[in-house]
C-alpha cells in the first residue's frame, strides 16, 4: 500500500463517517424538534445531508475524489479500467473497504452525540418492490450525474451538483435515496429517524446494484469515452497520474 492511498483511504474513511453523520444525526435532531410532522421531518433531514455532502465532497474530494460510495467506485473502476484512468482493482476494495467501515462509524458516531446507546440496530422496515425502484432509479441518476460531469469537463461543480441531486432525491423516490451500499449498511446501525432495519439492507444493496448496472449501462450510450475522465469523478484528485498507475 502506498502512502498516497492510504492517504484516500483515510479520506474515504472519514468522508463517508461524517456523510452518516449528518445523515442520522439531522434525523435525529429533525424527530426531536418536529414531533409528530413526518413532513417537516424529511424536509430537515434532506436539507442538511445536502449541504453536508457538498461540502464533505469539498474537503476530501482533492485527496480520494470524496466516493464515499461503493457504487461510484465500482463505476470508476469498471469504466477506467482499459484506459487505466480509474481505480485499480486493489484500490476498489480498499475504497469499498473503508467506505463500509466509515459508514459504521459514523451512524455509531451520530448515536453518542445525541445520547443514545453506540449501537442500536433499526428496526424500521424498508423492505417492498417500489422502494427497491426507488433505489434503482435513484443510484442509476447518481452515476449518470457525477460521470457525465466527469467527463464534460464540470467536474468542479460536483460538490453543488450531486448534494443538490441527492437532496432532491430524498424526495422524489419512495426509497427517499439511500442510493449508496455502505451508507444503507451503515444506517442499519441506528434505531432512529434515518434507520433501516439490517433485514431490508440486503434488498436495498441489491437494487443499488442493479442502478449501478442500469447507470453504466446509460453512460455507454450517452457518453461513450466516459472511462477517458474516470479520474476526474467525483472531483479531480492531486497527483491522479502518481495515485492510479
Amino acid at each position: 500500500m502506498t502512502i498516497a492511498l492510504r492517504r484516500r483511504l483515510l479520506a474515504e474513511f472519514t468522508g463517508t463517517a461524517l456523510l452518516v453523520t449528518a445523515v442520522v444525526g439531522s434525523g435525529i435532531m429533525a424527530a426531536n424538534l418536529s414531533p409528530g410532522d413526518v413532513g417537516l421531518q424529511l424536509l430537515e433531514n434532506s436539507i442538511a445531508t445536502a449541504l453536508a455532502l457538498g461540502a464533505l465532497i469539498l474537503i476530501f474530494g482533492p485527496v480520494s475524489g470524496a466516493h464515499f460510495n461503493p457504487v461510484v467506485s465500482a463505476a470508476d473502476w469498471f469504466l477506467g479500467r482499459r484506459a487505466g484512468t480509474g481505480l485499480t482493482g486493489r484500490d476498489l476494495g480498499g475504497y469499498v473497504a473503508a467506505q463500509v467501515a466509515g459508514a459504521v462509524g459514523g451512524s455509531i458516531l451520530a448515536n453518542l452525540m445525541f445520547d443514545l446507546a453506540a449501537v442500536d440496530f433499526s428496526g424500521k422496515d424498508r423492505a417492498a418492490g417500489h422502494l427497491w425502484l426507488g433505489e434503482v432509479v435513484a443510484t442509476s441518476g447518481l452515476i449518470l450525474l457525477v460521470f457525465a460531469l466527469a467527463r464534460s469537463g464540470r467536474a468542479a461543480v460536483a460538490p453543488a451538483a450531486v448534494g443538490a441531486y441527492i437532496g432532491a432525491a430524498y424526495w422524489f423516490t419512495s426509497s427517499t435515496s439511500f442510493a449508496n451500499p455502505a451508507v444503507t449498511i451503515g444506517r442499519a446501525f441506528t434505531d432512529t429517524f434515518a434507520g433501516i432495519a439490517p433485514t431490508s439492507v440486503p434488498g436495498f444493496v441489491l437494487a443499488q446494484l442493479v442502478g449501478l448496472v442500469v447507470g453504466v449501462g446509460l453512460l455507454a450510450a450517452l457518453y461513450p469515452d466516459a472511462g477517458a475522465a474516470a479520474d476526474q469523478v467525483v472531483v479531480p484528485t492531486e497527483d491522479a497520474a502518481v495515485d492510479h498507475h
